[in-house]
Formats: structure tokens, sequence, C-alpha cells
């Protein structure tokens, strides 16, 4: 695993130990609407799902999901990732906020740190994103941070029309 930090954050490689964190950010509005509800309810909800979702690819790759925590204080705030999911042609990035730490640079900052070694550390050559066509703001992050809109797809099980975006590093 990659050692990840930038000016203000640090980047954890998933664990057990934030199924609080991952439990609140799986139920922000935010989530619900532009990622989906996966019924994780409890704590031990999120840590089963950490625990089958997450750490295998770990396992197998060695990177998944980080929670981006503050410098300053250790309060975790988020989330950003390079998820293995088959039916994309390459990796798929993501990133998730807390509601209250949105609009002040920690998705982009976190997201350039992560792609920086993706690059540099992990081998990483190409890289998707997907996002609903509603989920405006993740768009722009997402070309702030070099994607171009590629086409538009149905990549999910439930077959919702997403925006796929694709990054060369």
């Amino acid at each position: 695993m990659v050692d990840l930090e930038s000016k203000r954050l640090i980047l954890e490689p998933a664990s057990i130990t934030f199924a609080a964190v991952q439990l609140e950010l799986m139920n922000t509005p935010k989530w619900l609407t532009n990622i989906g509800d996966r019924n994780v309810n409890t704590i031990p909800e999120a840590e089963q799902y950490i625990a089958t979702k997450m750490l295998p690819q770990y396992e197998e790759l060695g990177f998944g999901n980080y929670y981006i925590q503050l410098k300053e204080t250790a309060q975790v705030i988020g989330c950003v990732g390079i998820y293995n999911r088959p039916e994309l042609e390459s990796y798929d990035f993501g990133f998730a906020l807390l509601p209250s730490y949105e609009k002040q640079g920690y998705a982009y900052e976190a997201s350039k740190c992560l792609l920086h070694a993706a690059k540099n550390s992990l081998g990483i050559k190409t890289l998707s994103a997907i996002t609903t066509a509603s989920n405006v703001a993740s768009q722009k992050l997402l070309k702030k941070l070099g994607f171009q809109f590629a086409k538009q797809s149905t990549v999910t099980i439930d077959k919702e029309v997403l925006m796929l975006y694709k990054l060369s590093l």
C-alpha cells in the first residue's frame, strides 16, 4: 500500500475502524441520490460492507478506498478511491464527502493526491469515472482533475444512464 498525504490531508486505507464514517457517508442525501442506497443502516452492516466490498480489493490489487482525514484534527471527512468494477474498461475513480466538508477544496486535494499515486506508484495508465447526469458538482470536479467526458453509459445493475469520464495518466 502507498502512503498518501497532501498539504491538509492524510488518506488512510479502508479498514473496519472506519465503519461509523462509512455508515454516515452512505446515508447522506447526496450519496443516496448520486451513488445509490446500499442498504447499509447499522455499524455492523458498515463493517460487513468494508470487509466484503473494500478489503478484498486491497488484498488483490494493493489499492482501493481511502478515508480522507484532516491532518490538523484527525477528523475523517469522506473518502476517495480507485475501484475495480468489471463492467468498466479501466479502474473507476470516485469520491464522497460528508456535507459539512464540501466546497472547501478537500475533494480536489484528496483526488489530486490519489491520482498522483495512481500514476507514479501504482502504475495505472487510465481511469474511468461515472456520475449521474444531475450531479453537476462531481462533473465539474472530474473536469478540473483532467477527466474528459467519453459517453453516456449504463454500467450499473439498475441500468441507470450515467455519464462516463476517462483520464489518461
